[in-house]
């Protein structure tokens, strides 16, 4: 029996952040044909939160440290405030989608990321991906909307980072689903020159990827975000493109295209 295709789509805080761009890109995603499921960090709102209500945000190498109080902010703003925006925008366009955190029916087991040179407070790394459940919903035609929130099944939240939800979920779902994961952020891909905007590397392989690290041409917050992209392939993810908020859309030629 051939396996469908599903896509996992993770969008980051400069299209949740443009009011403009987050309608234009929600509507794209609707039409998408096929099962789908969309993933959605929001750290510059969070921290927009936190500073309204007198906490100071800590980071430390591009990382939110989450004590106590920052872990309560970042649930009611990922998984209330803007988890069901993103919701309700797509149910306006047709699309029947279910906001979730990982503590809901399960969906996401992760543990309170181990201390090692620094704290990160209740800072989590996923576990398992409960696919069964998800895939309940997909086959009822749900599109499943994750937030950065996991649990650890005993109580406790935890605060969990989008790209790494993204290529999790995708991974997890890869044994019912030949699998497709999309990064969506604000350039039109892997740039050759951070000068030019239209220079896109339209493929990297394993290889080629190597190279682009010791030219330092990939640098900074892409080595994180590369490095999920890679581990997705290498546990059975089968494609995995980076690109703009018109990456979702089928006229779209310009992005990275990544393989081993």
């Amino acid at each position: 029996m051939t396996k469908q295709t599903l896509k996992v789509v993770k969008i980051g805080g400069n299209v949740i952040n443009n009011e403009e761009a987050l309608f234009s890109f929600l509507k794209d995603f609707s039409e998408l044909d096929g099962p789908k499921i969309l993933v959605h960090g929001g750290g510059r709102k969070a921290t927009e939160v936190s500073s309204a209500m007198g906490l100071k945000p800590q980071m430390i190498n591009g990382r939110r440290v989450t004590d106590e109080a920052t872990v309560e902010v970042v649930t009611m703003v990922y998984a209330g405030l803007l988890n069901k925006k993103v919701t309700a925008k797509l149910q306006s366009f047709g699309c029947n989608a279910m906001g979730l955190s990982g503590a809901d029916a399960n969906c996401i087991l992760a543990h309170k990321r181990v201390v090692k040179d620094i704290d990160y407070g209740f800072a989590g790394d996923v576990d398992e991906i409960n696919s069964e459940i998800i895939d309940v919903l997909l086959k009822n035609g749900v599109t499943p909307v994750f937030c950065a929130i996991t649990h650890n099944k005993k109580g406790q939240l935890l605060n969990t980072n989008a790209d790494t939800i993204a290529s999790e979920v995708t991974i997890g779902m890869s044994e019912l689903y030949n699998t497709e994961l999309n990064f969506v952020f604000e350039l039109k891909g892997v740039l050759e020159s951070i000068d030019d905007k239209d220079s896109v590397i339209t493929e990297i392989n394993a290889e080629k990827y190597e190279q682009l690290v010791a030219q330092g041409i990939i640098a900074d917050g892409m080595l994180p975000k590369m490095h999920n992209c890679f581990n997705s392939l290498k546990k059975g993810v089968g494609k995995v493109k980076i690109g703009d908020a018109s990456l979702v859309k089928k006229s779209t030629k310009l992005y990275t295209t990544l393989s081993l």
